[in-house]
């Protein structure tokens, strides 16, 4: 009985990986900072969950328009590649194939058996073969800017309800230190599931996310400080 071996990789998760932490982590950082300078300020607890209310919506649909364009200037990018080579392919297609041998060469084929390799790919499908193997372009890390927004939009939006959550339960007087710990602990936690999907060793991505959020709070809150005493 012949058995077939599978193996999972994910690297095909890089797309909306990538779009999903980067929007929980902005979320979460940037709506307990504002909260933090907010609160810094002396300000109500109404006035700190209005702040971080509006601070969730405009950063949720500011990482939605910033991924699409970001996105799908990637897409035109590697459209316009694919244009050009498919029309290269038209114009001689023997130099093509030569160039494609030569990428095969070059990762340690012999000059005959990349000549075949070559001709056996481009026969099945020529702009696939150049566009994988000469451009880097395949179905895993084409751009998709729609997915890309909605998912920054979607996490972006979770990862900033956290903070908010925590400024809803805590005690007036002890805002601050509740939503900083909480959230040090979201992004932990942010830092952990974004490494088990990516497949990473967990210590050290939350530690690099973790920190890096510590120091955003703690200079927000400094500066709503300063403002908060002149004003």
């Amino acid at each position: 009985m012949r058995r077939t071996h599978r193996e999972r990789h994910r690297v095909e998760r890089i797309g909306w990986l990538r779009a999903a932490v980067l929007g929980a982590n902005d979320g979460i950082i940037s709506t307990a900072s504002l909260i933090l300078g907010v609160t810094a300020a002396s300000a109500t607890k109404g006035a700190i969950l209005l702040a971080g209310g509006a601070g969730l919506v405009a950063g949720a649909m500011s990482m939605a328009a910033g991924e699409f364009v970001s996105v799908s200037s990637q897409a035109d990018a590697e459209r316009s590649d694919l244009a050009r080579e498919t029309r290269e392919l038209k114009a001689d297609p023997r130099a093509e194939r030569e160039e494609l041998a030569n990428i095969y060469v070059q990762r340690g084929l012999d000059h005959e058996l990349a000549q075949r390799v070559a001709s056996e790919l481009m026969s099945k499908d020529a702009l696939a073969a150049h566009a994988r193997d000469e451009l880097g372009i395949s179905d895993i890390t084409t751009a998709r800017p729609v997915q890309a927004a909605i998912t920054s939009a979607i996490t972006f939006s979770t990862g900033a309800a956290l903070p908010l959550i925590a400024v809803w339960i805590a005690p007036m007087g002890n805002v601050a230190p509740v939503v900083a710990i909480c959230s040090l602990a979201f992004l932990a936690a942010l830092g952990v599931v974004g490494a088990k999907a990516g497949g990473a060793e967990i210590l050290k991505p939350t530690i690099r996310v973790t920190f890096w959020g510590a120091i955003a709070m703690g200079v927000t809150a400094g500066v709503g400080l300063l403002i908060g005493k002149a004003v």
